[in-house]
């Protein structure tokens, strides 16, 4: 192969990099293969898992997609960073609360209900024309004031997961959800109550949890027919242990993309996990089960994983909130070892209260993990202040912002432009260069994390448990080498520096959180998945910079298209930044919610309506 080796890009110091908004950095994108599913799909594994031409295969694969010129063969002065962690700095941020770090979950969450506007009983009535779903403290205040209880919300909950499961649709939430578990820990809650002395606001709320982190006596199986074979689950993850502290009833594991290794959540073992605003489209993956439940209105919030925008993505096709932390500010004991340096457990909410709410629940130090990387006070943001932060300033780079489809731009830019009108926010124009380059060398970091966690299984596994499209990820997955990894740590540092340069001219970096909406399942990809690279690219666009680079990003539901497929805008802020990042997506949800629409599949366990 040494004589086909392709030129790599040489890449100018970030000090002489224009991040401007008048830059010539020009705006690339790669070339993307036409999908595959069905026949096709298996013909192309089977090409890929022979020894030789699978060998041929892989670096054609890997140079149209222009992975040796960018990152392999590439040259870059800036030193690998293997692990996206960020010094505690202080951002002076505005309108927060200090909250002590040792404080328990149920505390946390207290302080966290002090933060948030309290809503009157007059807001419960869903016959207004005003479309909402049941919040967290919809759910708390009716358990207090007796209206309903936990065992009647998980007994209304069960009786809408069965109905969901009825062709000719099933929208395939679940993977695994025990009603007897679930009727039992409704019976504790609702004791609790009766008794007065519930645990938190939190005590008998439905929360659902990714089948990629751990909740006993569930398995845990990352989507596939096999992997709890080989690492059984034996407790609860960290972040579930939290919740299960503050009272939450778990409810069950949700479907997801097979291993996480793709964007659709059509699953083949389990069945595509459908949109409820259209079940005949995507739901976007791979958390797409937490969000599909959320939009539908079973639960309030749901945890997900977000590795390469796997929260954010299918929140935004499914019109809720998903927010990812800073990397490392939610412990990742007990969730399955699929990568280690680009994941992050994520929340998926109903609304960005639920979603902050949540986030003070799980989010800390393990005390093992002392001393803490984590500052002695946290920070929550007052989300019930009278008055509104100032000053802020939007980093958009305008070539990638309007990389998405017409309605997406037009509904994002409208929405931007309302909300700095409200409340005399600014939009700066800069430049993001290499942004083609980053998403590759995530590609390469995440791929060769996933191969090597994996790799002391494939020898045992028989290959045909697995999905086909899943199949084909892990052949590439594996085909990345030592110094190829290097190559792709090296530009994250750089792409740290330019992001820190960026976000010495702005606070939060502004984007459409997808390129186009939920697109159709089609049928050929029920039984073996599919490839969609382009569909693929456009969804993950603008994803990547939480991920690789561990920075904390959340996505808003601003409007829909002439479908009335949701779309989402996405806030990017710096480390740490999460009162900021709330404050500014509470401050959207505040302009958007009174234009939030129903699904067409949607639950009401209150039984208001």
């Amino acid at each position: 192969m040494g004589l086909l080796r392709d030129a790599g890009v040489v890449y100018k110091p970030v000090e002489q990099t224009d991040l401007g908004p008048c830059s010539n950095e020009s705006y690339f994108k790669a070339d993307k293969a036409p999908r595959m599913a069905g026949f096709l799909l298996k013909i192309f594994a089977w090409f890929l898992e022979s020894r030789i031409i699978g060998a041929l295969l892989l670096y054609i694969v890997k140079k149209n997609n222009q992975v040796h010129k960018l990152v392999s063969n590439a040259t870059l002065e800036e030193p690998p960073m293997f692990v996206p962690l960020h010094p505690i700095t202080d951002l002076n941020q505005q309108e927060v609360k200090q909250i002590d770090s040792d404080a328990s979950p149920p505390e946390r969450v207290q302080q966290a209900i002090k933060c948030v506007p309290v809503t009157s009983d007059k807001s419960l009535d869903l016959k207004s024309s005003c479309f909402r779903r049941w919040t967290i403290a919809d759910y708390s205040r009716a358990y207090s004031t007796g209206e309903i209880t936990p065992l009647r919300v998980a007994e209304h909950f069960i009786d809408a997961v069965r109905e969901s499961c009825s062709p000719p649709l099933p929208m395939s939430f679940f993977i695994n959800s025990d009603a007897e578990d679930i009727l039992r820990q409704a019976t504790e809650s609702t004791l609790r109550y009766e008794r007065g002395n519930p645990i938190s606001a939190l005590d008998g709320v439905l929360i659902a949890i990714k089948d990629e982190i751990d909740c006993y006596p569930y398995p845990t199986t990352g989507g596939t027919k096999w992997l709890h074979k080989f690492r059984p689950c034996t407790g609860d993850a960290c972040c579930v242990m939290r919740l299960r502290s503050c009272g939450v009833i778990l409810v069950g594991k949700t479907n997801m993309h097979e291993l996480g290794a793709g964007v659709s959540g059509i699953n083949p073992h389990y069945g595509p996990i459908r949109n409820p605003y259209d079940p005949k489209k995507i739901c976007g993956g791979s958390s797409s089960g937490s969000a599909a439940v959320v939009s539908s209105g079973l639960c309030p919030v749901a945890l997900g994983v977000d590795s390469g925008g796997s929260v954010r993505m299918p929140a935004s096709l499914c019109g809720v909130f998903g927010f990812k932390p800073t990397f490392g500010c939610i412990p990742h004991s007990g969730v399955l070892p699929l990568n280690w340096t680009v994941g992050t457990v994520g929340i998926l909410a109903a609304t960005l209260d639920d979603a902050f709410i949540v986030y003070a629940a799980i989010s800390g130090d393990l005390p093992s993990h002392k001393p803490t990387t984590l500052p002695p006070k946290v920070q929550f943001p007052l989300l019930n202040s009278t008055k509104p932060i100032s000053n802020i300033r939007f980093a958009k780079y305008g070539e990638w912002f309007n990389d998405c489809s017409d309605e997406i731009r037009i509904c994002c830019s409208n929405a931007l432009n309302l909300l700095c009108d409200h409340y005399k926010w600014k939009t700066v124009g800069v430049t993001i260069p290499d942004i083609e380059s980053m998403l590759l060398a995530h590609y390469v970091t995440i791929s060769s994390e996933c191969s090597t966690s994996l790799s002391s299984h494939m020898e045992k596994l028989d290959f045909a448990e697995i999905g086909w499209d899943v199949r084909v990820a892990l052949r590439v997955c594996g085909a990345f080498h030592g110094k190829e990894y290097i190559q792709a740590q090296k530009m994250r540092n750089r792409q740290m520096q330019i992001h820190n340069n960026i976000f010495a001219m702005a606070d939060v970096i502004v984007a459409p959180t997808t390129g186009r909406t939920a697109y159709s399942i089609v049928d050929d990809a029920l039984k073996t998945g599919e490839v969609d690279c382009i569909n693929g690219a456009a969804l993950i666009r603008y994803q990547i910079a939480g991920n690789f680079l561990g920075l904390p990003a959340v996505t808003v539901p601003v409007g829909y298209d002439k479908a009335g497929l949701p779309i989402g805008l996405q806030f990017i802020g710096k480390p740490w930044s999460e009162p900021t990042l709330m404050h500014v997506a509470y401050a959207m949800q505040a302009l958007c919610i009174s234009e939030y629409r129903k699904p067409k599949v949607f639950y009401d366990l209150l039984h208001k309506s």
